[in-house]
């Protein structure tokens, strides 16, 4: 698929289906565009459907089977839109930071990453009602093929990430701030801990692929 260089092809490449929730339009809103009118043009089409098409089909899908509707609060970012929210402290991490996973074009093979911010509603509603973020980490930890997720305060969105070898790290800026586990180390939790802790959740629904 070529860049699009106008309306039409742009609205084709949001047509275009990563999974069996999602499609490539769900992943492109972006407050700074619409705000400040910085486009969020892809460079490299058919290396973001490549990579997205794996980041919803390993991790997306899952979590809406199991829990219902994803909400998506920031998806792909080109690297010229990220690089302005950047400059300008719009939350955004610079475009060679290596745990940026907005920009799904940047690298292909080992270094391909894909991935967004969400929020799980079901677990949001617990959450405000003071349920400890760290019980949906570590039942992301224990079920899904993630590489990185970084929790934020507001409703316990995290960013959520793809890479062909995951890198297996969980941080967070709600307390208690910083790295919960990183690959290599011993998780601080066992795994029976780690169960008692998401024992009520609703009963994990992979999808089966013909």
């Amino acid at each position: 698929m070529r860049q699009p260089r106008s309306m039409w092809s742009l609205e084709t490449f949001g047509r275009q289906r990563l999974s069996k929730h999602f499609y490539m339009r769900d992943f492109m809103y972006s407050e700074i565009n619409g705000f400040y009118g910085v486009p969020n043009v892809p460079t490299q089409p058919d290396l973001i459907l490549e990579n997205g098409r794996q980041f919803c089909t390993q991790l997306l899908d899952p979590l809406e089977e199991t829990f219902g509707r994803i909400a998506l609060r920031s998806g792909y970012r080109s690297p010229e839109l990220n690089a302005y929210g950047n400059k300008h402290n719009l939350n955004c991490a610079r475009n060679d930071n290596p745990i940026e996973c907005h920009i799904w074009d940047l690298n292909a093979g080992d270094q391909a990453v894909a991935g967004a911010t969400i929020v799980v509603p079901w677990f949001a509603d617990q959450y405000e009602l003071g349920r400890d973020w760290q019980d949906l980490a570590w039942w992301v930890h224990d079920h899904l093929p993630y590489s990185e997720m970084w929790f934020f305060p507001k409703l316990a969105a995290f960013n959520l990430a793809w890479r062909p070898a995951p890198r297996r790290m969980i941080s967070s800026y709600i307390a208690p701030r910083g790295i919960l586990f990183r690959s290599g180390e011993e998780p601080s939790e066992t795994f029976v801990q780690r169960r008692q802790r998401y024992e009520d959740f609703p009963v994990f629904r992979g999808i089966v692929f013909p």
